[in-house]
């Protein structure tokens, strides 16, 4: 039986444990292509207008791998955080997808809703694994393994290795090339990592950062102890998860350091984004220190964001000599 997973939104941060889970279970994992012009296009064809980018392009992943597949993965995603939150549309993202999409296969979508017990996941997976085998033994020996991996990956990110090699080994040779990692500029990018590491939706920005010679950091790069502790420094408690990643991660850089200065990457129509690239541009001109906002859309050409990229590290090579 083989079972498809759309490339896109939250498969940027948990690919490996979905897809070692599923593999343990004696499914064959279909993935959908890298984000392309045509999947987006095909996703647009299909979304509401006043869904962003990164779901519009969900919607034509989901196309591609319907006649492909005998199931699709669809989590019907609430909460991944004690007290915390993600955006509503996750949590509705499988009744949108029926609405939408026909010729659908069977869809799982188990309901993760960790905001009051973190182990909530563990018993979402174990519910949707006996669902799928009747060997109990094997349904957990599956969710140890895959928890396993996620955690590995986890770790192989904190010690500086490349985000989406480890994350499903994927590598941009084209892209690498005439990488300068001594170069004396680091930029802090931050965005949610459906965004920032979907090199179809942000148009391989940390690739053309490289190639000009910029070292990137990520919020993902940051210990989260250090984000954590200061997103406890403002007035009321930030219960958007991503949110709370990215703001963190900015009043981390723009108070100690680390960075010569940040690209927020966003996605146009994002309710949580359009406040929390408020916030984060405010802090940052408190301080002086260097912003540049991007936002994405279907319509977003690379020409621009060149001319804006360049011109942003001409301003950070500038301000270093100076």
């Amino acid at each position: 039986m083989k079972i498809g997973i759309p490339k896109a939104l939250f498969y940027y941060y948990y690919a490996p444990l979905w897809k070692t889970y599923f593999e343990e279970l004696g499914l064959e994992v279909e993935l959908s292509p890298a984000t392309s012009k045509n999947i987006v296009k095909r996703g647009v064809s299909l979304a509401v207008d006043e869904a962003c980018l990164p779901i519009k392009a969900f919607y034509g992943h989901i196309d591609y791998l319907k006649d492909k597949v005998d199931l699709l993965f669809i989590p019907r995603l609430v909460s991944v955080a004690l007290k915390e939150y993600i955006c509503p549309k996750f949590m509705g993202l499988p009744d949108m997808i029926k609405q939408k999409v026909t010729g659908l296969p069977i869809i799982l979508e188990p309901v993760i809703d960790c905001s009051k017990n973190i182990k909530q996941m563990e018993k979402a997976f174990l519910c949707l694994g006996e669902s799928l085998s009747a060997d109990r033994r094997k349904v957990k020996e599956a969710w140890e393994k895959a928890r396993a991996n996620y955690l590995q990956f986890q770790s192989n990110i904190q010690q500086g290795k490349k985000y989406l090699s480890a994350l499903d080994g994927e590598v941009f040779d084209d892209f690498e090339k005439g990488l300068n990692l001594s170069s004396n500029l680091k930029i802090g990018l931050i965005g949610h990592g459906y965004n920032i590491y979907d090199y179809g939706l942000s148009m391989q920005l940390i690739a053309r950062l490289e190639k000009l010679g910029v070292s990137v950091i990520t919020a993902e790069n940051l210990a989260a102890c250090l984000i954590d502790k200061q997103a406890q420094k403002l007035p009321k408690r930030m219960f958007w998860t991503l949110g709370k990643k990215a703001l963190g991660s900015a009043m981390h850089w723009a108070e100690l350091g680390g960075v010569d200065g940040i690209i927020y990457l966003s996605a146009f129509g994002c309710g949580p984004d359009s406040l929390i690239g408020d916030l984060i541009e405010r802090f940052c001109r408190k301080r002086n220190y260097p912003i540049l906002h991007l936002t994405v859309d279907e319509h977003t050409g690379e020409a621009g964001m060149d001319t804006r990229i360049e011109a942003f590290i001409d301003l950070l090579e500038r301000r270093k000599i100076s």
